[in-house]
C-alpha cells in the first residue's frame, strides 16, 4: 500500500531553511504497513536552502511572494502544484500526509499575509493541497500535526484501508455477487458513521433504478468513499456494540451478558479502551462461529499493531 507524503516529514533536508521535519510517527508506526511516495513541489523550483515563501492577500487573489525580497512566484509554484498533483496518479496512493502550515502543503490554518503592517490570518490552504483536494476529492488527506489526536488518527487510517480495499475489490472485476458481500462486510463500520449512509448503499446494492453494473458499481464507489470519510463517535459505535452483542445474547449465560454489557458500558462512559471491548465480542463471536460477525471490517478494519483502537481518546 502506497501513501504520498510531504518529502520534509520523512527526513529529507528540503525544507527552505535546509532542514527537514521528520515526523516519527510516520517514520515508526506506519513505515511498517505502508510504501512512501515523497512530494515536494518547492524543492523541484527552488534551490535549497532559499528564502521562505508567505501567501500574501492581494485584493481578492491570494498570491505567494518570497519573504525577504518580495519576488512574486505564485505562477511558478501554482504550475509545478498542478504538475504534482497530476503525478499522484500514477502512484496508486491510497492516502496523504501533508505537511502542516506549509504555504504548500497545508491543508488548512496556513497563514495569509496582508501587503502592509497587519496580522495574518490562519485561513489559507497550500496550493498543492489545494490541487490535490480539488483532483481527488475522496482520497484520505490529513496533515502530520493533526495525527497526534488520537480521534483523527484512527478515522484517517480507517479511511485509508477502507479506501485501498475498494480499490482492490473493484480491479478484482467483481460480480453482483461479489458486491453484495463486500457490501454486507461493511456494515458495521458504515454503521459507526451513518446509519443512513449505509441505507444509501444499500439502496444502490438493491439496483431498483435498473442501472448497468458498471453505472452501479461507479455511484457505489462515490458513496462508499463518501461514507469512509465521515468520522465515527462514541454514541455510534456504542450502538454498534449492541448490535453485535444481540448475535449471541441468547447463547450466554446472565452473568456473561452482564459482563458484556458493563464492558460496552464502560467504553461509553470511557472508561476503557474500545479494543478491550472488541477483544470479548471477537472471542464470543468465534466461540458461536457467528461468521456474520466474524466477516465484518468493523471488527479489524486495520493492522492489529497500529493499536488504534488502545486509546480512551480515539473516540469522541
Amino acid at each position: 500500500m502506497k501513501i504520498g507524503v510531504s518529502e520534509c516529514l520523512l527526513g529529507c533536508k528540503c525544507r527552505y531553511d535546509g532542514g527537514h521535519s521528520k515526523d516519527d510517527f510516520i517514520n515508526t508506526a506506519l513505515s511498517q504497513h505502508f510504501q512512501f511516495v515523497p512530494f515536494c513541489p518547492e524543492k523541484m523550483i527552488f534551490p535549497t536552502p532559499r528564502e521562505a515563501i508567505r501567501q500574501i492577500q492581494i485584493e481578492d487573489e491570494v498570491k505567494v511572494f518570497t519573504s525577504n525580497t518580495s519576488k512574486d512566484v505564485t505562477n511558478s509554484l501554482k504550475e509545478i502544484s498542478k504538475k504534482c498533483a497530476k503525478e499522484i496518479q500514477e502512484h496508486d496512493l491510497c492516502g496523504f500526509i501533508l505537511k502542516s502550515k506549509s504555504p504548500t502543503c497545508g491543508l488548512e490554518r496556513v497563514k495569509v499575509y496582508q501587503p502592509k503592517n497587519a496580522p495574518s490570518e490562519k485561513k489559507g490552504v497550500g496550493f498543492f493541497a489545494k490541487e490535490i483536494l480539488e483532483l481527488y476529492p475522496y482520497l484520505p488527506i490529513e496533515e502530520e500535526g493533526r495525527l497526534s489526536d488520537a480521534w483523527l488518527r484512527e478515522n484517517f487510517l480507517m479511511q485509508v484501508f477502507a479506501y485501498a480495499h475498494l480499490q482492490e475489490f473493484l480491479k478484482s472485476t467483481p460480480s453482483m455477487s461479489d458486491l453484495v458481500v463486500f457490501h454486507t462486510s461493511y456494515k458495521y463500520l458504515i454503521y459507526a458513521k451513518s446509519h443512513e449512509k449505509y441505507k444509501t448503499l444499500g439502496n444502490i446494492v438493491a439496483n431498483h433504478e435498473k442501472l448497468t453494473f458498471e453505472a452501479l458499481l461507479e455511484r457505489y464507489k462515490e458513496e462508499f468513499l463518501k461514507a469512509i470519510s465521515l468520522k465515527g463517535s462514541v454514541k455510534k459505535t456504542y450502538n454498534v456494540l449492541l448490535h453485535m452483542f444481540g448475535y449471541f445474547k441468547t447463547y450466554i449465560s446472565k452473568g456473561e451478558k452482564e459482563e458484556i454489557l458493563e464492558a460496552i458500558e464502560e467504553y461509553k462512559q470511557r472508561i476503557i479502551p474500545l479494543v478491550a471491548v472488541m477483544k470479548v465480542l471477537k472471542l464470543y463471536a468465534s466461540r458461536f462461529n457467528v461468521e456474520y460477525l466474524l466477516g465484518q471490517k468493523f471488527l479489524s478494519p486495520y493492522p492489529k499493531e497500529l493499536a488504534l483502537r488502545s486509546d480512551i481518546k480515539a473516540y469522541k
